[in-house]
């Protein structure tokens, strides 16, 4: 029997950052299909059809919290939130990868055989090869509070954190694809590039917009949160069930340029 791809009608899913951008532009795809939103975020989300769950992506004790406050099952989770690199760098580190890899080890606790999980990285995250060794050492850290004291000491060197989470959210994914699939679970990642929401408009404040548009190369223009939400759709549906581990650029060929020219960034 062939899958349908808009196959949500009556399935549970999360999605995080559903008050704005991609998280906002998911939640609302989701609901469009018939799927039961639970809506998280630290900011009220406005959406019919989702329901709201307050949570603090920086506190584990929050985060758990709100999967506590969510009944049943989870049929599938949308990392969607995270925060701009222009905020300060350990804030950036306990939501964009340890707050992010917190709620999805709760919720995949809560999930049955044929749950997935996706996550939005980002084309900042490209450079993780060259950082392996120091990222898995990151990784080995399994708890949020043992995340936070090993970067702790380490943040001014980090460098670029935005960067930095990014980087570790991929090659957590890469790695939890092995572990969760043992239980029918699968678990992928996009990297969009420059996408058109307040996010982006926070970073554009303090960067020249030249530079933002130099990522929108090839393709010569900023993405809509629409054009990121569908992938993140099309990845945690039955449609693509054999699709594990995988890192989905979403950025018009701008990974894919790079790589021909030699570079990542």
């Amino acid at each position: 029997m062939m899958a349908a791809f808009a196959d949500y009608a009556d399935k549970q899913v999360i999605v995080t950052g559903a008050s704005s951008g991609i998280g906002l532009a998911t939640a609302r795809v989701l609901a469009g299909l018939g799927a039961r939103v639970v809506g998280i975020d630290r900011n009220p989300v406005a959406l019919d059809g989702v329901t709201f769950v307050p949570v603090d992506l920086g506190d584990p004790l929050s985060i758990d919290g709100a999967v506590g406050n969510i009944e049943g099952p989870v049929d599938a989770l949308f990392n969607c939130a995270g925060l701009a690199p222009t905020q300060p760098p350990l804030d950036v580190l306990r939501v964009n990868f340890l707050g992010t890899r917190h709620l999805t080890d709760r919720v995949a606790e809560r999930m049955g055989r044929g749950g997935a999980i996706v996550s939005t990285s980002s084309n900042s995250g490209l450079g993780w090869t060259g950082r392996l060794p120091e990222l898995l050492q990151l990784l080995d850290q399994r708890t949020f509070d043992q995340g936070l004291r090993w970067i702790e000491p380490r943040i001014g060197t980090i460098g670029n954190a935005y960067a930095y989470g990014k980087e570790a959210l991929v090659v957590w994914t890469m790695l939890q694809s092995a572990i969760l699939i043992a239980r029918g679970i699968r678990i992928n990642c996009t990297s969009p590039g420059a996408v058109q929401t307040a996010m982006l408009d926070e970073i554009e404040a303090r960067v020249p917009a030249t530079v933002i548009d130099a990522v929108a190369k090839p393709i010569g223009r900023r993405s809509t949160a629409e054009e990121q939400a569908w992938p993140l759709v099309m990845l945690n549906s039955d449609s693509a069930g054999y699709i594990n581990g995988a890192d989905l650029p979403v950025d018009g060929g701008f990974a894919a340029a790079g790589r021909l020219a030699g570079t990542t960034s």
